[in-house]
């Protein structure tokens, strides 16, 4: 899902958990879940990206809305899905897919994009003590190397350089002098990373790479609060009952790749996670994962890795099977969203759920 300003995801977020809560004063959420069809078929993918101690991290020099929720309210959530619907597993959706079977009425999944080492350090535990599976997206570059993501160090880049430097980016018209404050310069890193997903691929990378040096903040250094796991945790956590799938190795926005680096991508990951875990990879997620993150020659480029399922990050809820296989939406789980919102969601995803919204320039 992409996001705009902050001024406008608070307001985003003010209107449906308002509404959530009158719901849940109301005791109407259980109204809701009757009011709408329980649908043979369909299928609930929640997406997660990290999971912390603490949803509001003091200091913290990464991007706060990759944070899902705190270890509390992830094991809450979790409670509240085994309680109420059905988890399920990407290889049971697929077994049902390829018998012609319907997914039960209330069918879940879990999934995680990115591969941050919280994962192992916080769900995992979390999940495994309530005896529930989830799918773990990695690009499997970093878990080669440990370097965190580009996207990550270039919001890490902005909230640690001293004060008063300026943010010189031609290509996107933009000349900033970096706020003192750490609340305003994470919106400057969120206005920033918005219009940095409009650049073509190189760009991206020439432009991650031109602030490293400028500022002299290298990754290959890393940082402790930005670790991607290793691959000797994913088997640990493969053993443990989860499900490891791709989002390619370095985490590209497949579609603004040439055709040639696109299958690279796609391929590369799906080797590696063959090579290190010993099972069939059948899942790839689409890193970043909007609409224009992918497109028909994404989609034709993961059948041809022989990938039997594909993820979005586009919001919604849908029935698994040809028209969907390959661009399945889902419904992202954010910091803001209180129990009261998250138990709206699951109950009625198409008013409770944020909207996806397209990149535009």
């Amino acid at each position: 899902m992409t996001r705009g300003s902050s001024v406008s995801v608070a307001a985003r977020v003010g209107r449906r958990q308002l509404l959530a809560r009158w719901c849940h004063r109301l005791g109407a959420l259980p109204l809701l879940k009757r009011v709408r069809p329980a649908a043979r078929g369909e299928a609930r993918v929640l997406a997660y990206h990290r999971v912390l101690e603490s949803a509001e991290p003091q200091d913290f020099s990464f991007d706060p809305e990759l944070i899902s929720a705190s270890a509390e309210a992830f094991r809450e959530q979790m409670r509240h899905l085994k309680a109420h619907f059905v988890p399920m597993r990407f290889d049971e959706v697929l077994d049902h897919q390829q018998r012609g079977v319907p997914l039960p009425a209330g069918a879940v999944l879990v999934t995680f994009d990115d591969g941050y080492d919280d994962n192992y350090r916080v769900a995992f535990p979390i999940l495994r003590e309530l005896g529930m599976s989830a799918m773990f997206f990695v690009s499997t570059g970093h878990i080669d190397s440990g370097r965190p993501y580009a996207y990550d160090w270039l919001v890490h880049m902005l909230c640690s350089v001293p004060a008063g430097e300026r943010l010189h980016v031609p290509e996107l018209d933009i000349d900033w002098r970096i706020e003192a404050a750490l609340p305003e310069r994470r919106r400057q890193a969120a206005d920033l990373l918005y219009r940095v997903k409009l650049l073509d691929d190189d760009m991206q990378a020439d432009l991650v790479s031109r602030l490293e040096a400028d500022w002299g903040i290298l990754r290959a250094g890393g940082h402790p609060d930005c670790r991607p796991m290793t691959w000797d945790q994913l088997r640990e956590m493969q053993r443990g009952g989860m499900e490891i799938g791709s989002h390619g190795v370095d985490h590209r926005m497949l579609a603004k790749l040439s055709p040639g680096r696109m299958l690279d991508e796609v391929r590369g990951s799906k080797q590696a996670l063959e090579r290190e875990l010993g099972v069939p990879a059948r899942v790839i997620s689409y890193p970043v994962g909007g609409p224009d993150a992918f497109n028909h020659d994404t989609v034709q480029a993961v059948r041809e890795a022989g990938f039997d399922l594909a993820c979005s990050y586009v919001a919604g809820v849908s029935r698994p099977g040809p028209r969907t296989q390959y661009a399945l939406p889902r419904l992202p789980v954010e910091r803001h969203m209180d129990m009261p919102w998250f138990q709206a969601m699951m109950a009625m995803p198409e008013l409770f759920t944020y909207a996806s919204r397209l990149r535009t320039g």
